[in-house]
């Protein structure tokens, strides 16, 4: 059996629709049979004609002729349109674009090849058809979608629900982050207000500092000279004030990392960091003077 290329059930599309044109075929011959067949019934009763009178049976006979197969001719086109609206809606459906080569339509080679497939396809479809021919393999025109696009929208759907609840979240913690943000920034600003006052208050105190660490440098000197009882006595104090400095001074480094923590995911945070970067300097140089 000749082939066109195409599977079986689309294959037995195209035989039924050969059967259709087919009968639309001999439909159209028929009524050009009876054009000339009434011609005959109605014009040739007498047995000599003139040329004028042949002439004019010609005409009449063509005109008719003509109407008719003009009128086949239209109804075919608009037929083969009918048909590929049904073809293009049916793939619109699937979101596929088909297209055409009108050029192929007079490729003569493929035109015989149909025509033996016609003479072949006569034959054999003949016989009974499968089950599986006999499905259809696409929904109906009226139903319109298809099962695979109500399931993809339906997940489309179950899936914009889930942005929806995901999105009310994010806009809670938003805002939940820009009340915090506001916290911070107020907290900064009276943190920045209250080392501007301890700013003073600082130089006020290393000054202070000062004049006690010579003091005790002057006491310590003095009583290391009275008494190796006392300097080791004042040697523990020393080695317990370094602790306690140590201990101070952890202390200090894991305020500073909570204060950093907090603040780093602020605006100011960076302007934070260089007053906390200077403060620690000036801590530092005390810490120096102290040692010495």
């Amino acid at each position: 059996q000749a082939e066109l290329g195409l599977n079986e059930y689309h294959q037995n599309e195209v035989i039924n629709y050969m059967r259709f044109a087919r009968f639309k075929r001999g439909l159209c011959l028929k009524t050009v049979d009876s054009c000339f067949q009434d011609l005959k019934d109605s014009r040739l009763v007498e047995e000599t004609f003139t040329v004028d009178e042949v002439i004019d049976m010609l005409d009449g006979l063509q005109t008719v002729v003509h109407s008719e197969v003009e009128s086949e001719l239209i109804n075919t086109t608009y037929t083969n349109v009918l048909l590929l609206r049904q073809l293009f809606s049916q793939a619109e459906k699937w979101y596929l674009k088909l297209q055409t080569d009108v050029s192929e339509l007079e490729n003569r080679e493929l035109l015989e090849q149909v025509a033996e497939f016609e003479k072949s396809g006569f034959t054999s479809s003949k016989k009974k058809p499968s089950v599986d021919l006999i499905k259809p393999k696409l929904a109906p025109l009226h139903e319109g979608g298809s099962e695979l696009l109500n399931k993809a929208v339906a997940c489309l759907q179950e899936e914009n629900e889930k942005l929806k609840t995901r999105l009310k979240t994010v806009e809670t913690q938003a805002t939940a982050a820009l009340d915090e943000k506001s916290k911070l920034e107020k907290s900064l600003k009276d943190l920045q207000m209250i080392q501007g006052d301890q700013k003073t208050d600082a130089n006020k105190d290393i000054a202070e500092l000062e004049n006690k660490v010579a003091a005790l440098k002057c006491q310590f000197e003095k009583t290391l000279n009275d008494s190796t009882a006392n300097q080791k006595f004042l040697e523990e104090n020393l080695v317990t004030t370094k602790h306690d400095l140590l201990k101070v001074q952890d202390q200090l480094s894991t305020a500073e990392k909570e204060l950093e923590k907090k603040f780093q995911q602020t605006a100011a945070y960076r302007n934070m960091k260089e007053i906390l970067t200077k403060k620690n300097e000036q801590i530092k140089d005390l810490r120096k003077k102290l040692s010495k």
